[in-house]
């Protein structure tokens, strides 16, 4: 049995507990956290309960860690579990700035460390089927991609973390980090990024809705609306059916992307395309279909993900040179915000020389 302990039992940690019980062949070794709640989530789990991952490591070592706990923490506990040998699945955002991102991935690359970042809708099986219809050609040549990310949250989640009102507590730096990763996936690198912020609605210090334009060194150029105070079920959590804690509407999406020769909305994966090329025009009608797919929790297909990475069976499908870089992004969409400019992104390294 592959022996993983997981360490933060708030809602994202539990969730991980969860996944390690029901994966074939992976045992919940242990859980880590300070905080007096966490014993509850470790007795009911049925396993031991420690103060640190220091006391975790001197008293009972697992073969792999989830670093569940709060963003702050991030590099400097995984920064701890590398030197320590201790292969990682560490939680979105990989750090909480770009250069202790830097720091992570020299420390990572220099040891040859295993350190998967908690983008779990890289194992979305909607994604994988997205990213190979845009591969295969049907769309003809990517030009565009429409997005949108647009919800409301309600007082109580302000009420109960006053710091979401602040800057840094907004939609860009808690939310978009995730939909930079999957436009990465979907179109490619974003080298430059626009983008108009507002808090009107709320009127608090942080923005409540932004509005994005996207530059990919292919060519393709993107918009996206984001905003945490529209009621509006255009967001991956409402639209995907992959998390039951939200209600979800099979008629919506997220997501639009646009080629030559066609059109793929996600996650519906409604598929409109010119079955002769030679004659497309505004004028003639599209093929229309639906792309076929079976929808699996993408948590749990991340969690045997990370076992095979824990037995050196695969290499991190998401990485932190990944992890950096969809930070980057986001950095670039606050600063864009800010002053009102374009923002270039610098061409990441290549990942064996980052």
């Amino acid at each position: 049995m592959t022996r993983i302990a997981v360490a933060g039992a708030g809602y994202i940690g539990q969730a991980h507990m969860a996944a390690v019980q029901a994966e074939p062949g992976c045992t919940l070794a242990a859980v880590v956290d300070p905080s007096p709640a966490a014993a509850g989530a470790a007795a009911r789990a049925g396993v031991p309960l420690y103060p640190s991952i220091e006391a975790l490591l001197a008293r009972d070592r697992p073969d792999g860690l989830v670093l569940a706990t709060p963003n702050a923490l991030h590099v400097p506990q995984a920064l701890q579990c590398v030197d320590a040998g201790l292969p990682v699945l560490l939680e979105k955002p990989v750090a909480t700035t770009v250069a202790e991102a830097r720091t992570l991935l020299a420390r990572v690359q220099g040891k040859g460390a295993r350190v998967l970042v908690g983008h779990h809708r890289a194992h979305s099986p909607i994604m994988a089927k997205a990213r190979q219809v845009v591969a295969s050609g049907q769309l003809g040549r990517l030009v565009a991609v429409m997005g949108s990310a647009t919800f409301y949250k309600p007082d109580s989640y302000f009420a109960d973390g006053p710091w979401r009102r602040e800057p840094g507590g907004g939609p860009i730096l808690l939310n978009m980090v995730h939909e930079v990763h999957n436009l990465r996936m979907l179109c490619g690198e974003i080298t430059q990024v626009q983008a108009m912020a507002s808090q009107a609605v709320r009127g608090f210090a942080v923005e409540d809705t932004v509005s994005m334009g996207l530059r990919f060194a292919n060519g393709v150029l993107g918009s996206f609306l984001l905003s945490d105070t529209a009621a509006c079920a255009r967001s991956w959590e409402q639209t995907s059916q992959e998390n039951p804690a939200y209600p979800s509407y099979a008629d919506e999406d997220c997501y639009v992307l646009t080629g030559s020769n066609g059109s793929l909305s996600v996650p519906t994966m409604r598929l409109k395309t010119y079955p002769r090329p030679e004659e497309r025009s505004w004028w003639k009608p599209f093929e229309v279909g639906q792309v076929g797919l079976v929808r699996e929790d993408p948590i749990q297909r991340q969690m045997a993900h990370f076992a095979a990475v824990v037995r050196g069976e695969a290499e991190p499908l998401v990485d932190v040179h990944d992890g950096l870089q969809n930070l980057a992004v986001t950095e670039a969409i606050v600063q864009a915000a800010a002053s009102g400019r374009t923002v270039d992104i610098p061409e990441p390294a290549p990942k064996e020389t980052a």
